[in-house]
This record gives C-alpha cells, structure tokens and sequence, in this order.
C-alpha cells in the first residue's frame, strides 16, 4: 500500500519525512494540508493529529507525526540512512528539533507569512540570535566533514537541512557559512533529490 504523507510544500518539517521517504526509494504519495487557511486546525484532520500539526504519515492502519519519528520508521523498514554511530544520529535528529528546525521554522514564518504590519519585531529579533547560535554550531560541526555522522548521508543530514534550502530569508546566509554550503550541495546531488517545492504541494506563489 502507497503511504500517504499529509504535508505542505511550506514546511520544512513535512520536507524533512518526505525527503527521507524519496530517497530512501519508498514509495510514497503527498496529501496537501492547507495550513494556511486553518485545515491543520480543523476538527477533521485533528482527528487524524490531535497535535494539529503536519506531516502525519498513514500506511496500513499505521499513523505517525512527528517528522523524526516518520524518519525513524523509514529507515528502520528500508534499511537505509542509519549507517553510522546511531546515538549520534538521534543525537542531531533530537538537536534539530530543538535548536536546528525547532527555531528557524517560527523565525522563517514570522518574517515571510505573517502580514508585515503584525510581525513582532522584538521576537524576530530575539530568535535571530537563536537561529545564528544554532547555525554557527552546524558550520563547526561540518567544517572538515562531508556529513553530519560518518562517511555517508544518515537521517541527521536530511533532519538538519529540513529548512535550509528554502528562498524565504530568515536571517540564513548559506554562502557565509562555506561548510553548511558544500554540504547543502552534497545532499542536491544525492539520486532522486527534490526541491521542497517541487516534491511537495504548496508554494506562496500559490497565495499570491
């Protein structure tokens, strides 16, 4: 049975179970969440995710969210991205959530979707130090290193990269950061690799 992952082409998170799916050779079908007129928080898809969020992956009577917990089933059913120390994978992953992801998601939102006049100012400015501490850890991680654990691709690499290839600016100068930027372009060339726009629905052109 082909999964269904509910997602948004916005969604560096959704990216992030969909890239791994993709590459990974699952096969796999995207079901669009329309996040921006409020379907995450209806009564219908809370039924599928109480949390109200997206992605959720559903095959086989089998429902997951959470995008690091879609990642894990992936590879632990495909036998692929988890060659290397594993703690240190779920290390990344789990840094990702919280510090990688976890913030450059609000910071991204708040300076390219919410209406110019109601962005706070002083939020945007207090997550920007966030999001530049964050970056400056994962330029030193891969400064000398192709990826992010061991010698090849792992799910922390397409964990860590979830919003990094998006236009939106948030505050993130890829060509200032050189090891991120040669990494970012390993991950473009791995076979079958996908734009977020291009391997999900949803793009703001589509609201402009």
């Amino acid at each position: 049975m082909t999964a269904k992952l509910y997602c948004f082409g916005e969604s560096g998170n959704a990216y992030k179970a969909a890239l791994t799916m993709t590459l990974a050779g699952y096969d796999w079908q995207p079901e669009y969440v329309d996040f921006f007129h409020g379907e995450a928080r209806s009564p219908a898809f809370r039924a599928i995710n109480e949390m109200g969020e997206a992605p959720v992956f559903v095959e086989d009577g089998l429902t997951l969210t959470q995008s690091c917990v879609i990642q894990l089933h992936v590879a632990e059913r495909t036998g692929k991205f988890l060659d290397g120390d594993r703690n240190e994978i779920l290390r990344w992953m789990f840094w990702d959530a919280q510090k990688g992801s976890g913030q450059q998601g609000g910071l991204r939102f708040m300076m390219n979707f919410v209406p110019p006049d109601k962005r706070p100012a002083e939020a945007i400015q207090w997550l920007t130090g966030r999001v530049q501490t964050a970056l400056a850890v994962l330029e030193g991680h891969l400064a000398g290193r192709d990826w992010m654990v061991g010698d090849g691709p792992t799910l922390a690499d397409f964990a860590c990269c979830g919003y990094l290839f998006y236009p939106e600016p948030f505050t993130f100068d890829r060509k200032a950061m050189p090891a991120v930027d040669l990494w970012l372009d390993r991950i473009a060339a791995l076979p079958g690799w996908k734009h977020p726009y291009d391997l999900m629905p949803g793009n703001p052109s589509d609201r402009a």
